[in-house]
């Protein structure tokens, strides 16, 4: 499996997580189960991206190295993107849902 591949799945999982913790503390950001991880997942592979490139560990990854930093970044970028994202589009279902009210 190639870094990125897996970097991936680092990420996607780790959003989705994220996002579920989330969602399952403030009932008022759930998106039901299939929203938040679909959310979850998108800001997971988004931060996880960001948190990478701003840190460089996705250099290592690219290139075949997977060292513990590495992983830990995606981690930690997919476990935060993904639950910020899903904060996101929660508030706005909410706002919307407000107005149409």
């Amino acid at each position: 499996m190639s870094g990125v591949i897996g970097n991936l799945i680092i990420q996607l999982l780790s959003g989705a997580a994220g996002s579920s913790l989330l969602a399952k503390f403030i009932s008022q950001l759930n998106l039901g189960p299939l929203g938040n991880i679909i959310t979850g997942a998108l800001g997971g592979v988004g931060g996880g991206n960001i948190l990478g490139s701003i840190l460089g560990a996705g250099t290592a990854a690219a290139t075949g190295g997977g060292d513990f930093g590495s992983v830990l970044t995606q981690i930690v970028g997919g476990g935060v993107g993904g639950p910020i994202l899903t904060a996101i589009v929660a508030l706005i279902r909410n706002a919307v849902a407000k107005k149409s009210a």
